[in-house]
């Protein structure tokens, strides 16, 4: 079986003026229509444990959250990438 390519959605932000609205299910709506269009079999996120609300949308639309897998992350000393 060949390796099938992912997206992974980075910062995805809704102005607090916009929350509530509809935007955030309309941006993951218009990244999945997308994704399809281009054969990606999967699109993964992350997300505050203390962000309820994006969440609750994420599962409203489908996604599953990853109950195995922690996600860890390290800065690296040394010049600023430019």
């Amino acid at each position: 079986m060949a390796a099938a390519f992912i997206y992974v959605l980075y910062d995805l932000f809704v102005a607090p003026d916009a929350r509530k609205s509809g935007a955030g299910r309309a941006l993951l709506q218009a990244a999945e229509q997308f994704a399809a269009s281009q054969g990606v079999v999967r699109m993964d996120l992350t997300t505050a444990k203390t962000n309820l609300a994006a969440q609750s949308v994420y599962e409203a639309l489908g996604w599953v959250r990853d109950e195995v897998f922690f996600a860890y992350s390290k800065a690296v000393d040394g010049p600023a990438a430019v």
